[in-house]
């Protein structure tokens, strides 16, 4: 009668303790503060160049073929986008932080926002071939938004997103999403800045990571999910899952005992 016992309490304390719960899983839930709209922090700084980064630098005018010699290789007229095709023709900074534009020479773009590298730019080109009459129209985005996922998500590895701003959640889902046994709760994001490696961690699983600053990512972002505890115990992710595993447990120790006694 004392080992039922002992039995039930212990099925009890490891469906308790083993089983993932829906807090765990659901994403973005409402504290009571902030019940209703939410706003979203976008506040966060812009993106500061660094270096390997690939550029794509666009330039136009009234009479395009005078710009044509500054521009990347062409295919029938227009800049070639797919990613292969930029790591070609786009402008990779070096490891001195500069860029290497066609007749324009070495630019130092190192630690610059993109707006502030298409004001040089068309500085440049003014100041030295065109006037304002050339009606110079310059465009610089960065060549897709690079990021890499590891950990307890459906497709690990990097991706690249041609978009302008990306937040975690669209990176997550654009990687398989993260798997039952994932830590939702402490995701770690490590950013690569200029001076070195920052390290942040953003729970997903509630509202308040709209106030992150990595809700937002940026190029070159490395997010790790970590394992919930259940993984490595080995018990199951859900309570019939666990409980098999202990039935099956005990149906062993039972045996052995047994076994024993009659030796």
């Amino acid at each position: 009668m004392k080992l039922y016992r002992y039995i039930c309490i212990l099925m009890m304390w490891a469906c308790a303790t083993s089983c993932i719960t829906n807090k765990n899983l659901v994403y973005l839930q409402k504290t009571q503060e902030k019940e209703g709209f939410i706003e979203v922090n976008q506040s966060s700084s812009p993106y500061r160049i660094q270096t390997n980064d690939i550029l794509s630098i666009t330039i136009k005018a009234l009479d395009q073929r005078l710009v044509e010699m500054f521009s990347p290789t062409t295919a029938g007229g227009q800049v070639q986008q797919s990613q292969q095709a930029l790591y070609f023709s786009g402008f990779t900074v070096d490891d001195h932080g500069n860029i290497n534009i066609p007749v324009l020479g070495n630019l130092n773009v190192l630690g610059y926002t993109v707006e502030e590298v298409k004001n040089e730019v068309e500085k440049k080109l003014l100041d030295e071939y065109f006037k304002n009459e050339a009606r110079l129209f310059v465009n610089v985005k960065l060549a897709g938004l690079r990021y890499t996922v590891n950990g307890e998500i459906g497709s690990p590895g990097t991706n690249v997103l041609f978009q302008d701003k990306v937040n975690i959640m669209e990176a997550i889902a654009n990687s398989g999403d993260i798997t039952i046994t994932g830590n939702r709760k402490e995701v770690q994001v490590i950013r690569k800045l200029p001076q070195g490696f920052e390290t942040h961690y953003i729970d997903l699983t509630s509202s308040k990571a709209f106030d992150s600053p990595v809700f937002y990512i940026q190029p070159n972002d490395y997010i790790y999910i970590k394992p919930l505890r259940q993984k490595s115990w080995g018990t199951g992710k859900t309570g019939v899952e666990t409980i098999g595993a202990i039935v099956s447990a005990m149906s062993l120790i039972a045996t052995t005992i047994f076994l024993t006694k009659n030796l």
